[in-house]
């Protein structure tokens, strides 16, 4: 009966698990905002940018100290302050637009809540990972899915509250504010309440735990003779984890940072939109770009699920390969023009994202495989300071060299792919 109780508790902390990175997934729908933050502001786009890169830069970092974290204080206390400083730090934001500055906009999105989306991020899977043995990959593929489909809400809701909450003066064309701000201020709210509720469901299993029937693959690493971080960290196959993480995050983010910008474009010259727009036609385009971002967070979400269920059935190694190589190749169609239509656009942005996703979601069970799952807070924690290394990199890339962007996003991917060709799975502890 115990054991039955326990069953059908981790299904509920994996709702729970779901909840919480739809939340913190909303990051991914940072586009909608830039150009409104621009045009409000006068800011530029590298200024404007800088709050991605901050972002993404302190979540790896923030999600390694809280895996850390999640092994000494345990899952519910780790998830709660992540909540928290989510919350805030959205409510930050928000008034960082309301009175206009960027420091304070690089304080509470970039900052602030960048430590909560970490802290909740890394929390979902260290625990689920413990709680699922004999379901590693589909497991926290759908937590993480959660994490990629969270902009598909944001990308479809955001750009119509900025548009209500626009107050528009006297004469009839001047802003006189953007409605970022109160955007910002209900989702703050809501992240308080939801991520904060939600992570009250975590904890860890019993010590020994294992599900009833389930017998350890003899490829993987058991609990028992697991590597803790200092050991793992010595493995070269750490290290290729991590550079396989990097790479496939860099070319996602950098795609990302620019989706909404980048459809605008494309859905321009589709629709034959040259020249000056009217308002009406400026609220069209920015519609079809934020169309593009929430149909491709929904397959960011998916692709974590697939791609994670496919690795328990053919390999993490094997899907990382495909991954790499058929990104490789979009990139560089869309690179040299063979895909301009704004409908085929979106299509392999969706496939672009599914793959950003699935790196995310097999890279746990690959790491877990790899090291085993007792010091998996902390050995796969360290390992999303490749995300905050991505979230510089892959941003920097897309703004400063936007001509060759494309390009160096497959060159990256190629790199990667190398990698993973030449991966072997570490021998034992004392191997």
């Amino acid at each position: 009966m115990a054991n039955e109780n326990l069953e059908s508790k981790r299904w509920f902390i994996a709702i729970a698990a779901v909840v919480i990175q739809l939340c913190l997934g909303t990051v991914y729908a940072w586009s909608v905002f830039k150009i409104p933050l621009m045009k409000m502001h006068g800011w530029n786009g590298k200024e404007v940018q800088l709050t991605f890169m901050i972002l993404m830069g302190i979540i790896g970092c923030a999600a390694a100290f809280g895996g850390t974290l999640v092994d000494k204080k345990g899952p519910r206390f780790v998830a709660t302050i992540g909540g928290i400083l989510f919350g805030i730090g959205t409510l930050v934001a928000g008034y960082a637009d309301q009175v206009g500055s960027l420091p304070l906009l690089y304080l509470g999105f970039g900052v602030i809540a960048a430590l909560g989306n970490g802290f909740g991020y890394v929390t979902p899977i260290a625990t689920l990972i413990r709680w699922f043995p004999d379901k590693r990959g589909l497991v926290t593929g759908l937590a993480v899915m959660g994490f990629g489909a969270g902009a598909f809400f944001m990308g479809k809701i955001a750009p119509a509250m900025i548009a209500s909450f626009k107050q528009i003066g006297p004469d009839g064309t001047t802003v006189l504010a953007s409605g970022v701000a109160m955007t910002w201020y209900i989702w703050g709210i809501i992240f308080l309440i939801l991520v904060t509720g939600a992570a009250q469901f975590f904890n860890n299993p019993p010590k020994g735990w294992v599900p009833a029937g389930f017998k350890p693959s003899a490829t993987t690493v058991s609990a028992a003779d697991s590597f803790q971080f200092g050991e793992a960290v010595k493995r070269p196959q750490w290290w290729m984890l991590w550079a396989m993480l990097c790479l496939n995050v860099s070319a996602g983010l950098g795609l990302i940072s620019q989706h909404s910008p980048l459809a605008q474009d494309i859905y321009k010259k589709t629709m034959g939109l040259l020249g000056d727009l009217t308002p009406e036609q400026i609220a069209i385009v920015a519609a079809a770009g934020g169309t593009v971002v929430a149909v491709a967070a929904i397959f960011n979400g998916l692709g974590r699920l697939f791609w994670a269920k496919i690795s328990d059935n053919i390999g993490r190694r094997m899907v990382f390969l495909i991954m790499f190589a058929t990104q490789a190749v979009v990139y560089l169609l869309i690179a040299m023009g063979y895909i301009s239509n704004y409908y085929l656009f979106i299509v392999v942005s969706c496939y672009l994202l599914a793959c950003y996703g699935g790196g995310f979601a097999t890279m746990p069970a690959f790491a877990a495989d790899a090291f085993g799952p007792a010091y998996i807070g902390k050995v796969y924690g360290f390992m999303l300071t490749a995300w905050s290394a991505a979230g510089i990199i892959g941003p920097f890339v897309f703004e400063a060299f936007k001509p060759q962007a494309l390009y160096i996003a497959a060159g990256l991917l190629i790199v990667g792919f190398c990698i993973a060709l030449i991966y072997k799975a570490p021998k034992g502890k004392n191997a």
